[in-house]
Order: structure tokens, then C-alpha cells, then sequence
């Protein structure tokens, strides 16, 4: 049986412990770029805390009932800070969902579904019509997971990061 997953906002003695996670994450995905091909994105991760502190943005974390981090992601209240390539940090009325990554002890539990729905919560909390996020083919498994919560793919979205193509997805709520 699953653990029930609780989502709550990362505290900040958990800032080091998600960044590993997010690398470790992030680095065993096969078909993604590695720490040397994109090491300005494995900072990134490794300093998902910092998210906290930027205006409109917070740092969820799936929590598990002994304590222990199972994932985590980044919402944006306001797709300015989004702060990926393409036209995704121009929408308005929309909510977003970076850096999504679930530990792999507890994959296949509903934790990156938990992150997800707490996210598209928020933005229904704020009257958004719409939530905004990116994935790669290397992500398959929460590319699938997207879809199956109603995301649709949005041309629009995509944009490339060096040479690996990144696709935009994107949920109405209204």
C-alpha cells in the first residue's frame, strides 16, 4: 500500500536535501542533458529552494508521514517569473509548473500527481483560466501523467534549450 502524500510548502532547512534530489533526479533521466552539457540547469536544480524567495513563485514539497522528501515542484502564481524560453513568461491569467521530480523510492505512488494537483489548485485559488508548464521527451512518464490530468500539448509553448527541445503544455480551468 502507498504512503498518503502530504504537499506542503519546502522549509528551508529542506533546501539542500530537495536540490540533491532534483540532480539525482534530473541527471538519471535517459536522453537528458547531463550536469557537463547543461550545468547553469543542474544549479538551477540544486538550488530549487531559491524559488521560495522570488515573488509569486513557491517551492512545494510532497512529504512522506515519516518525514522523508518524495518530490517536489515549483509553482508560479505568475508566469513573468516563469522564467524558461519561449513565450510562456508573456501569458497572463495563468499559473505555472516547473522542476517537477519525484525520488525514485517513491515513484508510481501518486506523488508527482499530489505536486500537480496542489499546483493546479493554487491556480484555480487565484481565478486563473489556465496552467502552463514544459517537459522533454526524456520525460515520458510525467509527460504522460500531464495528459491524463487533461494538459494538452501547446505548440505555442515550445521552445529549445541548447539543442534539447522542450514542449509546451498547457490546462484550461476556465
Amino acid at each position: 500500500m502507498n504512503p498518503p502524500v502530504r504537499v506542503r510548502e519546502l522549509r528551508r532547512d529542506e533546501f539542500e536535501t530537495l536540490g540533491q534530489l532534483m540532480v539525482e533526479v534530473y541527471s538519471n533521466l535517459e536522453g537528458f542533458p547531463t550536469p557537463d552539457e547543461q550545468p547553469a540547469y543542474y544549479a538551477l536544480l540544486a538550488n530549487i529552494g531559491a524559488f521560495s524567495e522570488k515573488k509569486d513563485a513557491s517551492v512545494l514539497a510532497a512529504v512522506a508521514p515519516d518525514g522523508d522528501l518524495m518530490g517536489g515542484v515549483v509553482y508560479f502564481g505568475d508566469m513573468a517569473a516563469y522564467g524558461s524560453g519561449g513565450t510562456a513568461t508573456a501569458v497572463r491569467n495563468a499559473s505555472g509548473i516547473r522542476l517537477l521530480g519525484v525520488d525514485p523510492r517513491f515513484r508510481n505512488q501518486g506523488v508527482g500527481k499530489a505536486l500537480t494537483h496542489a499546483c493546479i489548485e493554487r491556480a484555480r485559488e487565484r481565478g486563473h483560466a489556465q496552467v502552463i508548464l514544459h517537459t522533454t521527451q526524456a520525460m515520458r512518464v510525467a509527460w504522460a501523467l500531464y495528459e491524463s490530468l487533461g494538459f494538452q500539448r501547446s505548440e505555442d509553448l515550445d521552445f529549445r534549450q541548447g539543442d534539447l527541445p522542450v514542449f509546451g503544455f498547457r490546462l484550461r480551468l476556465s
